[in-house]
């Protein structure tokens, strides 16, 4: 309640129409109050963080965060991943943490493709596809996006968004 009282007196909301989950979340980002207040940014530059109203503000406050946690422009999110069964039982799938490295997970028989360094940090996810299990390996960025959102099916869905996204911007010439 105090960081949602410190917000509103920062940002000249009427703590009466300030709408969120029922948990707290608030606006188009849904960051808690401490985070809005650590992390959202004025990006049309009007002088307020309106995460409600403002796509300038919601946008770039939800890449202030991503880059404080340790977004690195340029650098491999996922990669499709083939596991043989004996592999399965050789890693730790059941937490999502960077718990293996690019290196690692070769040794153990998992083939994917990526440029990263053989010690970069990495993890196996295994997700159900729509013809059985699906196995992606992630990297740092893949990590950084479920600091926002704890879920991997989650992080899966806003990457392949964004490819998709991607696709379509290259497709028109955009």
């Amino acid at each position: 309640m105090q960081q949602f009282l410190l917000l509103t007196r920062e940002e000249a909301i009427d703590p009466r129409l300030a709408v969120g989950s029922y948990a707290g979340a608030m606006g188009a980002a849904q960051f808690m109050p401490r985070s809005y207040r650590e992390f959202a940014v004025d990006g049309d530059d009007d002088g307020h963080r309106d995460l409600w109203r403002s796509w300038d503000d919601i946008i770039e406050s939800i890449a202030n965060y991503l880059l404080r946690h340790g977004w690195r422009a340029d650098e491999q999110v996922l990669a499709m991943a083939t596991v043989p069964p004996e592999a399965l039982g050789k890693i730790d799938t059941s937490v999502l943490a960077l718990n293996e490295t690019v290196e690692s997970l070769r040794a153990k028989g998992v083939r994917f493709n990526t440029d990263l360094a053989p010690g970069a940090p990495a993890l196996l996810i295994v997700a159900q596809g729509k013809d059985g299990a699906e196995y992606r390996v992630g990297f740092n960025n893949f990590y950084v996006i479920t600091r926002y959102n704890r879920s991997p099916l989650y992080a899966m869905a806003v990457y392949d968004l964004g490819m998709a996204i991607e696709g379509l911007v290259r497709e028109n010439g955009r």
